[in-house]
């Protein structure tokens, strides 16, 4: 959905219309963007339109955490594997004793 110029809002003219412009992000499902010294500041989104998006954010970590283990599963099947070392290193682990 592609912002029109009613969706942006000073921040100042925002605290009078607050009621308003809910109503017109609830209704009419726009988002609107609340601007502060004519740069982006916050935004008003419906809250189920919200629970979504943070549902999308989590579904793409998942996702990205089965491709890593996809191809990390890949590497070990082909025989290639790190030292302990170059794990540790990786990871950023101080050399512990084993």
């Amino acid at each position: 959905m592609s912002l029109q110029t009613s969706d942006i809002v000073p921040i100042s003219e925002a605290r009078a219309r607050l009621t308003e412009l809910a109503e017109d992000v609830v209704g009419k499902g726009s988002e609107k963007v609340l601007t502060k010294n004519g740069a982006s500041y916050v935004a008003l989104v419906d809250a189920r339109r919200l629970d979504y998006y943070h549902a999308l954010e989590a579904e793409h970590v998942n996702l990205v955490l089965a491709e890593d283990a996809i191809t990390g599963l890949k590497e070990a099947l082909a025989g290639r594997f790190v030292s302990d070392e170059e794990l540790d290193q990786a990871l950023g682990a101080k050399n512990n004793t084993r």
